[in-house]
């Protein structure tokens, strides 16, 4: 394969540009022009083009073998949906040194081309670039436009170096995935149904409305901690709670900087949504502005679906370009409208397959919990097992509510959750338990767990062992490999989970681990480590089974720990069946581990 290194230059104004607007909008938008580019092919010399767009279209299809040809760019998304949607050219494979900068270095650093070049003492990159706001091709002097062009070139050296330098320790397998990842937002195949987008936005302003007004909500309900914590409630919300800095006692995380709070006008149900975006003030809920913007989207063509990989601290996947396709909602009064909206293309249909249990499966066979490992491969109904432990009755006698909190407990104890929290979080979906019997409840599950209480230990002792620079081991032999230099821990796909600057000090508390983060310092300690682990082991294996799905069938998204695929609708069942056997596929290094999966198929995404 030929290695091509590319770059454009576009235009770009103070209100048009991709700090104002999305990739998808930017490259589709009326505005757009390539003020040039610069192309790399192999170890040749780069050149630099510039010329109307037929001109650059004819010499790039002439000139180059792209289905023997992987294209490298710095942020491909940018540049491939260029590539593809403006020239129609989609070359065999694609490949981002942006991508394999954050999987290599972590999410902590800075992953700009500039900061990777320096990174590598690779050169400088320039600063041509502010030079071109506002300015057409046709703005362009001769003078102008050759500085422009030895920017641009310099740019695509660089990116070539970065590749060469990176690409021989970074995972093949991962270059694959990336790949893939690039392909679902570059080579869209998904459509929008734009009536039922228009009805869902009216409806949901009217629920907004509604609210507001009909039921009787008023201001002052709205700016009472007390009213608007009961309207929350009402609604099946626990409100967020902090401590007050003027007392040290727990009140209200009402204000709009309180993280937990805000997550909350992103909640499934669009009147709480409603709720929280007027008590902020803002005019429209995240509700209306997704689904204004997927309105914007299916104007303008298919939905290109932006995934962000190694977006996490633990290497997961994660959504990009302001439409997060990771938390669409599927329930609350208005829910699943917009995963609906997300149809196949005409004669072919969606099947979405959700790995099941995949987290609490992996715990248990990290930590050689033999017993509830042989209950996952069984089929066994964990929850309630866990459920008749707790309240000391057999399977068969034990209630919806009990299985309920064993669920919750099978789900929210393995990373060492302790009683307050996991009270906390029964209430968040409605069950009340006073504190004492929450305090049994996590003494029954570790008594039970006993080789997950040693995990968190041992993961605890690498903690330790990683602030001084010791080495240490964790969980099941050959899986995951404990670098006590980096610091990190080593997941089986190569790539790391990154514990940068980790240092301990002596607290009240006894001895008290952090590492550094863009947003300060982060507290870390066994079980969230192990936390870390199982979400970084159940990526690893949902990766592997995206590209052997892949070789078959187009996949179009992953969502956590699920994959959707768009097939033709005579293959459904057929295809059905070949993804179900790929998620129950593992890998060698993961021999043993029970994996399942459940999928439904449908003419949207949200049938299925």
């Amino acid at each position: 394969m030929d290695l091509i290194v590319l770059d454009f230059e576009t235009y770009y104004s103070k209100d048009y540009s991709l700090s104002k607007i999305t990739t998808e909008e930017y490259v589709r938008h009326d505005e757009f022009e390539v003020i040039g580019l610069a192309v790399k092919r192999n170890d040749e010399e780069t050149v630099w083009l510039s010329g109307t767009h037929q001109q650059l279209k004819e010499y790039l299809h002439a000139e180059y073998d792209w289905q023997n040809a992987m294209v490298v760019c710095h942020n491909t998304m940018f540049d491939g949906a260029i590539l593809g949607w403006r020239f129609g050219i989609n070359p065999r494979a694609w490949a981002d040194t942006l991508c394999m900068g954050r999987a290599l270095h972590g999410i902590e650093v800075g992953g700009s081309l500039k900061a990777m070049a320096e990174r590598y003492n690779l050169g400088v990159k320039g600063t041509e670039v502010l030079n071109a706001l506002g300015k057409r091709r046709k703005d362009f002097n001769d003078v102008e436009l050759s500085r422009y062009g030895d920017y641009c070139i310099n740019d695509v050296e660089l990116t070539h170096g970065l590749f060469h330098t990176i690409a021989k320790d970074f995972p093949k397998q991962e270059l694959k995935l990336i790949d893939l990842t690039l392909r679902m937002f570059i080579e869209p195949v998904l459509e929008l149904d734009l009536n039922l987008l228009e009805q869902h936005l009216y409806v949901t302003k009217q629920i907004k409305e509604d609210l507001l007004t009909s039921s009787g909500v008023e201001k002052g309900d709205l700016m009472s901690n007390p009213k608007f914590a009961a309207l929350l409630r009402g609604f099946g919300v626990e409100p967020p709670m902090k401590p007050s800095p003027t007392t040290g006692n727990p009140t209200y995380a009402f204000a709009k900087n309180d993280e937990e709070f805000k997550e909350l006008a992103d909640y499934p149900d669009s009147r709480v949504q409603a709720l929280v975006s007027a008590r902020l003030g803002t005019k429209s809920t995240m509700e209306e502005t997704r689904t204004q913007r997927f309105i914007d989207i299916a104007k303008r063509g298919k939905l290109p679906v932006p995934i962000r990989y190694c977006a996490a601290h633990t290497t997961r996947f994660g959504g990009d370009d302001k439409i997060n396709l990771q938390n669409l909602p599927s329930r609350g009064a208005n829910g699943g409208k917009l995963k609906k909206a997300i149809v196949a293309p005409a004669g072919h249909i969606v099947i979405d397959a959700d790995s099941a249990q995949i987290e609490a499966r992996v715990l248990a066979w990290l930590a050689g919990q033999d017993d509830l490992t042989e209950a996952f491969r069984k089929g066994e109904d964990v929850y309630k097992k866990m459920a008749a432990t707790i309240y000391g009755k057999k399977e068969d006698d034990v209630t919806k509510d009990e299985r309920f909190v064993g669920k919750t407990t099978i789900l929210g104890a393995g990373y060492g959750m302790g009683a307050a929290k996991f009270q906390a979080q029964l209430k968040t979906f409605g069950y009340t338990m006073d504190l004492e019997e929450a305090r049994r409840v996590i003494a029954i599950y570790r008594q039970t767990n006993d080789r997950i209480n040693f995990l968190w230990r041992e993961a605890q002792n690498a903690v330790a062992c990683m602030a001084r620079h010791d080495p240490a081991t964790l969980g099941l032999e050959g899986v995951l490999r404990v670098d006590h230099e980096a610091p990190g821990i080593v997941l089986p796909s190569g790539l790391m989970i990154h514990y940068d600057g980790l240092e301990f000090e002596q607290t009240d508390k006894g001895v008290e681990y952090s590492y550094k983060t863009r947003k300060g310092r982060t507290r870390v300690y066994g079980g969230k480590v192990v936390e870390n682990v199982c979400q970084g082991i159940a990526r690893c294996i949902i990766g592997e089974q995206m590209l052997r799905i892949g070789k078959k069938y187009k996949v179009v998204l992953t969502v956590h720990d699920a994959i959707a695929v768009v097939v033709p609708q005579e293959e459904g069942f057929e295809a059905q069946l070949y993804v179900e056997e790929c998620m129950r596929w593992v890998p060698d290094w993961a021999l043993g581990l029970p994996v399942n999966c459940e999928s439904g198929m449908g003419k949207s995404y949200g049938d299925c």
